[in-house]
């Protein structure tokens, strides 16, 4: 029992696609409407699904790369404890699709449309056409956390209200610039691996004198920009939570930057780890005190 739920878990991502619904809690927490507890479970669980059916594609369609990467190698694809088969495309598409019918039934069709844009990207654009044929692969696959965040954000926008607020605008474009140096950062760090599979990730196709200054540069701005929400009424539990997870991203990228070695680089991989868990945690905090008071 342990077994299949490991390799569940495994086979849909479960820890990529748990960002994914955080990011699509924030969005229903910054959309401005009235959501209840419940549908705002069951939208989220759409998300995650998605996002897992996503992977599953994601994880299918790589297996002979993924088995060219110490790191993936022992995926269940890769591996060979799962044989290849039309059933697979089919179970997951399945998933896809009662995903995307239970976020509808709670969010409505854009909010619907939203999830689907976020696993077409990742599961078909970044996967089957971008991964292996351009530098910018992580860049435009990026987008799909983003589509989580405004996907949330239309499931509890108010009735009369924008359907999109400032607020998870922002913070969608602070996610997307967000992707690409969490996974150059990795890159850095396991250049050999993504070299070994054929990925052109930045790291791998220029020297560091090129992709320290892009992951810093993105770093910069994506941490001024998470700063914008305390514009639109966001308090200070948020603005504390942003400024550590900021300055915590900052410092280990600039390290990563004046010293390109592999243990900065897993540093900063951490660090974009810890930065996103922390403005998410802001983001429910602030929604929490306005709540209670």
């Amino acid at each position: 029992m342990t077994a299949a739920l490991t390799m569940t878990a495994s086979i849909l991502k479960l820890r990529i696609g748990s960002f994914v619904a955080l990011a699509a809690l924030v969005g229903i927490v910054t959309g401005g409407g009235e959501m209840g507890w419940a549908e705002a479970l069951v939208f989220t669980l759409a998300v995650l699904g998605a996002s897992g059916a996503a992977g599953a594609f994601n994880h299918y369609f790589e297996r002979e790369s993924d088995r060219l990467m110490a790191r993936t190698a022992m995926r269940p694809f890769a591996s060979g404890k799962l044989k290849p088969g039309a059933i697979w495309p089919l179970t997951f598409t399945a998933l896809l699709a009662a995903s995307l019918v239970m976020g509808w039934s709670v969010g409505g069709t854009l909010a619907a449309v939203l999830v689907f844009c976020g696993a077409f990207t990742y599961g078909v654009v970044y996967t089957l056409w971008l991964k292996r044929r351009t530098v910018w692969n992580v860049v435009i696959g990026g987008a799909a956390g983003s589509f989580a965040l405004l996907a949330g954000a239309a499931a509890a926008a108010p009735e009369f209200g924008p359907t999109l607020a400032p607020v998870p605008v922002l913070l969608s474009a602070m996610l997307f610039l967000w992707t690409p140096p969490h996974f150059w950062a990795l890159a850095a760090a396991k250049g050999a691996d993504y070299e070994r599979a054929g990925i052109p990730m930045l790291p791998v196709v220029t020297g560091p004198e090129v992709w320290g200054p892009v992951i810093f540069s993105h770093v910069l701005v994506l941490v001024l920009i998470s700063f914008g929400p305390l514009l639109y009424g966001l308090g200070p539990l948020y603005g504390l939570c942003a400024a550590l997870g900021g300055a915590m991203f900052l410092r280990a990228s600039w390290r990563l930057l004046r010293e390109p070695e592999r243990r900065n680089a897993m540093a900063t991989f951490r660090a974009s780890l810890f930065h996103f868990a922390l403005v998410s945690a802001g983001v429910l905090l602030d929604g929490a005190a306005r709540w209670v008071s």
